[in-house]
């Protein structure tokens, strides 16, 4: 089934629709949860939240790109879901996290970044990007992937997976300066 079509569904509010999304974006939104909370039963239950999530937000929104939607709807309730936990850091994002932390300021003078905007910033940083190191960016810090596996998926080194990272980090701290965003 078509995006449009599911989005059409979601808005006549056609609750066949969840089955549909299951089987075009289960695997994928599981992918994302599980690479943030390494543990197959919460990144279950976060897929099911997403469905919830989504009946609930559409209407009124009407995404543009589904995939997309999903994806950060699943990486949003994920992240959450991780830092509300007590236990221990543990599996890729604290270090994903970590390693932009030096990119991306927590204050900007006497303003939270979070009441910024730093989406569209990071977005057309993002787009300056060459491919690979689009490709690269989002495996690592919006799907989690650790260091081997991106160097696995694209048939390289490691350490030249941890190389261009670090290239792409100065950019990105360069980038945000210049866009007003001192670290």
């Amino acid at each position: 089934m078509e995006d449009k079509e599911i989005i059409d569904l979601l808005f006549k509010r056609q609750e066949n629709v969840i089955g549909e999304i299951e089987k075009k974006y289960g695997r994928y939104c599981h992918y994302i949860a599980y690479n943030i909370l390494e543990n197959d039963e919460d990144a279950r239950e976060i897929v099911n939240d997403v469905y919830v999530k989504l009946w609930n937000s559409v209407p009124p929104t009407r995404p543009t790109v589904l995939k997309g939607y999903i994806g950060a709807l699943c990486r949003n309730l994920a992240i959450n879901r991780y830092e509300m936990s007590s236990t221990q850091k543990r599996g890729q994002i604290p270090l994903a996290l970590d390693e932009l932390s030096e990119c991306i300021p927590d204050k900007c003078g006497d303003i939270d970044v979070s009441q910024l905007s730093l989406k569209d910033s990071l977005n057309r940083f993002v787009w300056s990007l060459d491919k690979r190191q689009q490709r690269i960016f989002v495996l690592r810090y919006f799907y989690a992937d650790s260091v081997s596996q991106i160097a696995d998926d694209l048939k390289i080194k490691e350490g030249n997976v941890s190389v261009i990272l670090l290239r792409i980090r100065k950019k990105l701290k360069k980038f945000l300066e210049g866009e007003g965003f001192g670290v």
